[in-house]
């Protein structure tokens, strides 16, 4: 939005205000599932709301400033994510992951990637395990990567080998993001979440959702509300153009799936850690 507003800063004031508008809409259709872009979308709208009546050069940086102060609280949150998570984790730690919950996907620094990134500067020994989170491989291509450039000992697995992993008693601690927390726990992340979570109960692994306030949805009274964002079939039958299933075969490609609360072992937020999160401790944190 403040890429948008700055573009359009010397249009007449109708032109601006039509030009963020779509902009605005834009960004909310972009990801049905993720809160976080409404909640920034809504902070965003709040601060053009109040521009109104300046010129639209001082309304774009209005918004410029806006978006320069989120970028900074998010990396304070992350970090504060960062330090209460890697508490949790032992000395000499495998730890999996799934997706990309880093610095790439975030301001900076990370939520899972945090909690990570954290326990290893405060001197732990730990190794990662990065799922390379098949269709679209965030795993393998921006989580693999991160470990790589901060020189974190890091495994890349397919998807399907999590559970033989784990079975061979390799995994210590799973830790994964989040795109939107129902009130009761219930949790939307990328597809292949729910599989970790069930095979990490099945091997008795505590299994982590590190994410930030902003991503619970106190509105939403669990998972079976949540939207699901279904993506383009052609992740599925190939990547990046190269296709390896047959012409007219049908696709469904969820690009989330929701992790009951009953097998989350707990919820790692820059405010504190929520032990087997439900409703009643949830609506605490917000001070229901």
């Amino acid at each position: 939005m403040a890429v948008e507003a700055t573009r359009r800063a010397n249009d007449p004031r109708a032109q601006f205000d039509a030009a963020l508008e779509q902009a605005f809409k834009v960004l909310e259709a972009s990801r049905p599932t993720a809160v976080n872009l409404f909640w920034a979308v809504a902070r965003m709208r709040e601060c053009h709301a109040q521009t109104r009546r300046e010129s639209t050069r001082s309304a774009a940086a209005s918004l410029l400033a806006l978006a320069q102060m989120m970028r900074a609280e998010d990396i304070d949150i992350c970090r504060a994510i960062g330090r209460h998570g890697a508490a949790l984790i032992p000395e000499g730690a495998r730890i999996m992951t799934h997706c990309n919950a880093g610095a790439l996907a975030t301001a900076g620094h990370g939520t899972a990637l945090g909690v990570i990134r954290t326990a290893r500067d405060a001197g732990k020994k730990i190794s990662v395990v990065s799922n390379e989170t098949r269709p679209y491989l965030q795993g393998a291509r921006l989580t693999a990567w991160e470990m790589v450039q901060e020189n974190i000992p890091v495994t890349l697995v397919t998807d399907n080998m999590a559970g033989h992993i784990m079975q061979r008693g390799l995994i210590d601690v799973i830790v994964v993001g989040a795109d939107r927390i129902a009130v009761n726990g219930d949790t939307a992340n990328k597809i292949g979440t729910y599989t970790l979570a069930v095979l990490a109960e099945r091997h008795r692994i505590p299994f982590y959702i590190a994410a930030p306030l902003s991503t619970i949805d106190i509105a939403i009274a669990d998972g079976s509300a949540i939207p699901i964002e279904e993506r383009d079939p052609a992740e599925v039958t190939g990547f990046r153009g190269v296709r390896c299933a047959p012409e007219g075969v049908s696709v469904f490609n969820p690009a989330f799936d929701v992790t009951p609360a009953a097998l989350i072992t707990g919820l790692i937020t820059e405010k504190c850690v929520i032990d087997r999160p439900d409703a009643t401790k949830i609506r605490r944190l917000f001070g229901y």
